[in-house]
């Protein structure tokens, strides 16, 4: 597993959200897997959004581990 203890999570911008709610710093596996499913299916519409789509789906799926 890859080791984020070099990620100062006070240096990343984080969406503001309510303080009572405890926000996860990473996404899980799984997480990541659905986003890059929504993003390649969102890619996949030739829409305003499919370039951005798919060069996120690049991003991400260089970054993780593949399903398989």
């Amino acid at each position: 597993m890859d080791d984020y203890a070099h990620l100062d999570l006070d240096e990343i911008d984080f969406a503001p959200v309510d303080h009572a709610v405890e926000r996860l710093a990473l996404l899980t596996l799984a997480e990541a897997h659905d986003l890059l499913d929504l993003l390649l299916t969102i890619a996949q519409t030739d829409g305003p959004l499919s370039p951005r789509a798919e060069r996120f789906a690049r991003e991400i799926a260089a970054r993780i581990p593949s399903k398989n």
